[in-house]
């Protein structure tokens, strides 16, 4: 893998299996028996395109025998969003203070 997957957050398939080596049909079935999480390691766009989290899914195949350590890599990958904000920092932010 190049640095330039550093900068990929979402893809498509194609990409997906070109970088793990694991078939589109393969992440259907993770998709639809549980594996994969639906707004974590995949996104449903539309009837047509799914975009997958590029870094959890590497993750998860890196750590599938310690689910302990990708949900470490969830729990970062949700404090990474920008809508992400704790009720503390909501109120510093009310009072003009940056957190």
């Amino acid at each position: 893998m190049s640095n330039n997957l550093q900068n990929v957050i979402f893809c498509k398939s194609d990409y997906l299996a070109n970088c793990t080596g694991i078939s589109p049909r393969t992440f259907k079935k993770y998709r639809l028996e549980g594996e994969w999480v639906e707004g974590i390691h995949f996104r449903k766009i539309n009837s047509r395109l799914t975009l997958y989290n590029l870094p959890l899914v590497i993750d998860w195949i890196a750590n599938r025998s310690n689910p302990v350590a990708h949900q470490g890599a969830i729990d970062a990958y949700l404090a990474s969003l920008p809508s992400t904000v704790t009720s503390e920092s909501k109120q510093s932010n009310k009072r003009g203070k940056v957190s």
